[in-house]
């Protein structure tokens, strides 16, 4: 068996007991999830994780991800994450907590997931399935796959992109986005009601989702051609406009995009 073929490892974090045995239990129940190791808080975990390093991967002990709580005394969870962020090989890192308001800062920390108790059974499946799919593509604390072998599948959507909000998986439908911005390995998608955040690269929602109208105006920005209504040119500038949002377009992608509109409009014409 393969490293990219074996069970995943993870060490659970929280210090409130009963928190922590929903995790284990969560954990082993999933078919996925080889061996799962307890840290009543940050100091335990530290060790655990100190006793795996000394192993070296793929040792016995090596972890492949922490699910971790993020209100605990002393180090929380967040801390913890950028410490473990310095590790030569880094485990994955899944939060789960009480709090929806870390959301941003816990992506910054290039989190796999973000769960909100109390735990829902489908959705924590769901982040052990990402986990296990980064570790098969490489990018978790195991070595890489040998040179040829196919890489994990990026996520690809149909006509709704889902999101999470306060716990609940909704589906935004990909014809109500104006435009998306590059956030870190997330893109924050923006409609008329508000935006989302999603785990997923501009470059691969660039490659998606031309064919439904949209193009690059930057490097870290996408927009949708049908929701633009105005194109600005000042002096050396260029912009455009979408509702009340002014958004400016780099040199590089400045002819393509004008380009783009005078077929979008010429079509519309017909």
């Amino acid at each position: 068996m393969s490293a990219s073929d074996m069970p995943l490892s993870v060490l659970a974090v929280d210090d409130e007991e009963p928190a922590l045995e929903e995790l284990l239990y969560l954990l082993g129940r999933d078919p996925r999830v080889g061996s799962v190791v307890p840290a009543a808080g940050p100091t335990e975990a530290l060790r655990r994780l100190g006793r795996a390093m000394e192993d070296g991967p793929p040792g016995d002990r090596a972890v492949d991800v922490v699910f971790l709580d993020i209100d605990m005394p002393g180090l929380d969870g967040l801390e913890l994450a950028r410490l473990l962020g310095r590790f030569a090989a880094p485990p994955l890192v899944v939060f789960v907590t009480a709090h929806d308001d870390f959301a941003v800062r816990a992506f910054d920390l290039k989190a796999v997931d973000y769960l909100l108790k109390p735990l829902r059974e489908e959705r924590f499946a769901e982040a052990v399935r990402r986990v296990a799919e980064l570790v098969r593509a490489g990018q978790g604390p195991r070595p890489a796959a040998p040179a040829g072998a196919a890489p994990g599948p990026a996520p690809a959507f149909g006509d709704h992109v889902p999101v999470e909000l306060g716990g609940v998986t909704r589906f935004v439908p990909i014809a109500d986005i104006t435009h998306v911005e590059a956030q870190g390995d997330y893109a924050r998608l923006h409609t008329p009601h508000g935006s989302h955040l999603v785990r997923v690269a501009l470059s691969t929602l660039e490659e998606q989702w031309r064919a439904r109208g949209f193009v690059r105006i930057h490097r870290s920005r996408l927009v949708a051609l049908g929701r633009i209504e105005e194109l600005r040119l000042d002096g050396g500038n260029v912009t455009v406009r979408i509702g009340d949002r002014v958004l400016a377009v780099s040199r590089r992608n400045a002819r393509e995009l004008r380009d783009l509109l005078a077929r979008h409009a010429a079509g519309r014409a017909r």
